[in-house]
């Protein structure tokens, strides 16, 4: 079929987003639905459910996650090299499909064989959409950042739904008349198989508008109408990507189940991942690697901001499940873990696309922060949120439930400090990297949250209460005390980015 729409007119979009925008959108906002769905039962299941301890669950938790992200860095090798984006992007939403409805059935018993394959779904589906949004505009392009912020919102919609609605299903707190007692957890699991087929779905019937966006870089010779056919001599390639990723479940399964492996793996793969990016950045001239070492400093300082962002899923989710009432203003009675996991999604969908035209409007009047200010700004606001998560303990109750208006402000702050890093972050890995490295420094990227997700999990373990038999008091006392020393943390951190921001601009030359 003769290729209708070139690159050249996918970039000269008139007006603030390119067309096929809107698809990755939704097509990423179901896939988010199914992620943070996930995301947002874990640990709660983990120590209701399987009855693990509270250390133990936290230490889980940041197993999972890392493994989740740190696939997203293989996931963007592979798709640079050998299946393209739209190829990576399909076979990790089918593995997500079944991975979800592996739990749907028995997420008791087969929890890590379900976990395991969603691991390796998301690491073929995450970066590269991310990196198909970055290939819709032209290098320097101030719309870019608006792009992503747009398309980060989109992500936040997918994340506010399935955070609230998949953990109030299985608690019970939600359609509790229509579902059975004993089904609940297996239907929570399933709404996330069902959506994630609604992504998939959602994918293949707009990729004709993405032109030759993502197409797989084996191209045969004969190609000529652009429709991506591979070199039939280099098919195997792609069958081998498939095979090995069925084959690595099982061991994911393994070293998901103890962390012990988990520590082997992190200390492997940052290493690994570090050497072949100064392998390839010999490849490239000095000004590009430039670009490339200010890169990752960006990806090193996320590690720090994602250890700390991550409690949300970890320690926070225990903490709204012990230590919070269930009233927000004093009359709407929410359900504590859904508002965790919900809270700071509803305000990125309320802010994000507000805060990109900022960004466009300081853009025309050359007034907008650079991007290592708006990173340290991001750090600042992460560190006044965790002084209002410790700031929760005095509002608490003699019994230790606390106030569920408090915690909801704090992701309010929380959100503001995202707003200045993540969507930027996404955005900077493609306007630093080349084109030939932009799936792997968007794994890079991904990858640097593994660790982040994986430190998460040390620092959640190392907050809960010493105490044997623990009152809510006492784990009150014991994650608020941890909070205080994360938000000083953060502080440090955005000070230091911003104190460094004029050899970062150095390191950056062009790029804002």
């Amino acid at each position: 079929m003769q290729q209708e729409i070139t690159l050249e007119q996918i970039q000269n979009f008139e007006g603030k987003y390119p067309k096929p925008l809107w698809y990755l959108f939704f097509s990423e906002m179901w896939e988010r639905f199914c992620f943070y769905g996930m995301r947002g039962m874990l640990t709660f299941f983990m120590v209701n459910q399987l009855l693990m301890d509270e250390k133990v669950a936290n230490l889980q938790y940041g197993a999972t996650q890392a493994f989740v992200y740190a696939f997203t860095f293989i996931g963007g090798l592979f798709a640079d090299k050998i299946l393209g984006f739209r190829k990576s992007l399909f076979w990790g939403g089918i593995l997500m499909i079944i991975g979800s409805i592996i739990l749907s059935i028995d997420p008791k018993n087969y929890f890590f064989w379900g976990i395991s394959f969603n691991i390796i779904g998301t690491g073929f589906f995450k970066p590269n959409i991310s990196t198909m949004v970055g290939a819709l505009y032209k290098q320097g392009d101030v719309r870019r950042d608006a792009g992503f912020s747009l398309f980060y919102a989109g992500i936040n919609i997918g994340a506010l739904l399935g955070g609230y609605f998949c953990i109030a299903i299985g608690k019970g707190e939600l359609w509790s008349s229509i579902i059975p007692e004993t089904l609940r957890w297996n239907v929570a699991f399933g709404l996330a198989a069902v959506v994630m087929a609604i992504s998939l779905l959602t994918f293949v019937y707009t990729r004709t508008t993405l032109g030759p966006i993502g197409l797989s870089p084996l191209k045969a010779v004969n190609d000529t109408d652009g429709d991506g056919k591979v070199d039939a001599n280099k098919q195997w390639y792609e069958y081998a990507v498939y095979i090995g990723g069925l084959l690595a479940i099982p061991l994911i399964m393994k070293m998901v189940a103890n962390t012990q492996y988990t520590d082997y793996f992190m200390y492997i793969i940052g290493p690994f991942s570090l050497m072949y990016l100064f392998y390839e950045m010999s490849k490239h001239s000095l000004a590009e690697n430039k670009k490339l070492i200010a890169a990752l400093l960006f990806i090193l300082f996320s590690v720090i901001f994602w250890a700390i962002f991550e409690q949300a899923g970890g320690s926070l989710s225990l903490f709204a499940a012990n230590n919070l009432d269930n009233k927000l203003f004093g009359f709407i009675k929410l359900d504590p873990n859904g508002v965790n996991n919900a809270a700071n999604s509803l305000f990125v969908i309320i802010f994000a696309a507000i805060v990109g035209i900022i960004w466009i409007a300081m853009a025309k009047k050359n007034l907008e922060p650079n991007t290592v200010i708006k990173f340290g700004l991001g750090f600042i606001f992460l560190g006044l949120a965790f002084y209002t998560f410790y700031a929760t303990r005095f509002f608490a109750n003699a019994q230790g439930m606390t106030s569920l208006d408090i915690f909801t402000l704090a992701y309010f702050i929380v959100t503001l400090g995202e707003l200045c890093l993540s969507p930027i972050g996404l955005s900077i890995m493609t306007k630093l990297s080349p084109a030939r490295l932009q799936g792997l420094m968007m794994g890079m990227w991904f990858l640097a949250s593994a660790y982040g997700q994986y430190v998460a999990g040390l620092f959640g373990a190392s907050i809960v209460s010493e105490v044997k038999n623990p009152t809510a008091m006492d784990k009150l006392i014991s994650y608020t005390e941890g909070y205080k020393q994360f938000a000083l943390y953060a502080i440090i951190s955005g000070v230091i980015l911003i104190a460094i921001s004029p050899l970062m601009k150095k390191l950056m030359q062009e790029v804002k």
